[in-house]
């Protein structure tokens, strides 16, 4: 993969892939109803929380013209982002397709860092300079970074950046290592099987129910992060079987505290220093 040229559109499409998909998880309720979910409580939350209640009815159904059009943007601005993103510096170096997406999926966890942060500055401001606090600002930070918190797991492990202890594993020969790699890579497919057998059935609950957190903003935390779980740790484990493919015929590992040190980085930064 080719380092990252720091166009203006690696940043555009992450961020317009957030809004799209934020939007359509926002208005899932209706996509639920009409898809075959028929729950008065359900009907009430959407009425309440409905971003556009005087929309085009699409299919006689509840979703309107904007909603279909946020659903369908969200494989194109997807493949588009998977197709224009690009390696930066300090990153693994990775080519497959699969990889392509992880790194995309860090850079919209980039973004949604940013939203975080905008949405705690917005409610410190509001709630110390002008002395009216936020009902959302609370709970919808910890829905925007229990989503952070997932995602960026899956790129910890396309960038192998995840917790290892090394100290056996660097004093043994490569077959060795190789075979501490299969072993570790099966556990983490027993695990996320594991999960997704024993959590299926509680996530698709919530999910059709659209539970929601309980508060005056009332976001659907429960119904969305319930699920999001197993589909990241699916993706978890789809990229481990990927690290181990790509990392088959590597050569042996040595490890030390070099390891996290950027040399770009620092070179810039003596760049930066010596302009001053």
């Amino acid at each position: 993969m080719d380092q990252k040229s720091g166009t203006l559109i690696e940043w555009l499409v992450p961020m317009a892939f957030v809004f799209v998909t934020g939007w359509v998880v926002w208005q899932m309720p209706s996509f639920i109803l009409d898809w075959g979910g028929h729950q008065d409580n359900l009907a009430g939350v959407f009425a309440r929380n409905d971003i556009t209640p005087n929309g085009l009815s699409l299919f006689g159904g509840i979703a309107d013209v904007w909603d279909y059009i946020a659903l369908a943007l969200i494989p194109v601005f997807l493949i588009w982002g998977v197709a224009t993103v690009r390696r930066a510096g300090m990153e693994f170096e990775a080519t497959r397709p699969w990889d392509r997406l992880s790194i995309f999926l860090g850079r919209v966890t980039m973004m949604m860092i940013v939203l975080l942060t905008s949405v705690m500055m917005y409610e410190v401001i509001m709630r110390y300079v002008f002395e009216k606090p936020t009902l959302w600002a609370n709970e919808l930070s910890l829905w925007i970074a229990g989503f952070v918190f997932l995602t960026a797991g899956l790129y910890a492990m396309q960038q192998r950046s995840h917790i290892r202890i090394f100290l056996l594993y660097d004093v043994v020969p490569r077959w060795m290592q190789k075979l501490f790699d299969c072993i570790s890579t099966a556990l983490i497919v027993l695990f996320a099987a594991a999960m997704v057998y024993g959590a299926y059935g509680e996530a698709i609950t919530k999910f059709n129910r659209w539970e929601t957190f309980g508060t005056a903003f009332d976001p659907p935390i429960p119904a969305t992060l319930k699920p999001m779980i197993l589909i990241v740790i699916v993706l978890v484990a789809a990229q481990a079987v990927i690290n181990l493919i790509s990392d088959w015929n590597a050569e042996p590992e040595t490890h030390s505290a070099a390891d996290d040190i950027d040399e770009e980085e620092i070179e810039r930064l003596k760049r930066a220093v010596g302009g001053e």
